[in-house]
């Protein structure tokens, strides 16, 4: 069993951040050693015998954090389990059904052969930064649409899966 995850992720305003937060508390209640870091943060996965590196979803792209984690840390990666998480979609669509990996992720993950990829929910509201951000909020299309039971639920899986690497 891995005993040191990295639960890494990219973020503009945080909701991708406490997503993060937690995967990494129930990765933590299954007996996992876990840190969270943002991805920009992340100087080498050495250390780590699993990652799971989350990224935010605007206009199609991860975030660039996440995007720049994942060329900058390749080689490393492509020798360690990993699980990716995306979250964005500012409606209740993740909660009703799989949504696929952007391209780039989708790349990304046959490139460093990672275990999985879910879509969660994302959350923007009064504050965020960006023109973008707040021009959809003044059109009304903002709010919280993360699950964190849906979040909690897919992390249990991963330590589960995690629990049962070899050593």
């Amino acid at each position: 069993m891995p005993s040191s995850v990295l639960v890494a992720y990219g973020t503009t305003n945080g909701s991708t951040a406490q997503i993060a937060e937690a995967v990494a508390k129930v990765l933590r209640k299954n007996g996992l050693t876990v840190d969270v870091l943002p991805a920009q943060a992340v100087a080498s996965v050495a250390s780590y015998e699993a990652v799971v590196i989350g990224g935010g979803v605007y206009a199609g792209r991860w975030q660039k954090h996440a995007r720049r984690f994942l060329r900058h840390h390749s080689r490393a990666l492509a020798g360690r389990p990993l699980w990716m998480f995306s979250s964005g979609p500012l409606d209740a669509s993740a909660s009703e059904r799989d949504i696929p990996p952007v391209p780039g992720v989708k790349k990304a993950m046959a490139a460093l052969d990672a275990r999985e990829h879910v879509t969660f929910g994302g959350c923007l509201e009064e504050g965020a930064k960006g023109w973008i951000a707040r021009m959809i909020l003044r059109n009304g299309k903002g709010g919280d649409f993360r699950d964190f039971t849906a979040i909690e639920t897919w992390a249990a899986h991963v330590a589960d899966e995690l629990t049962h690497i070899s050593a």
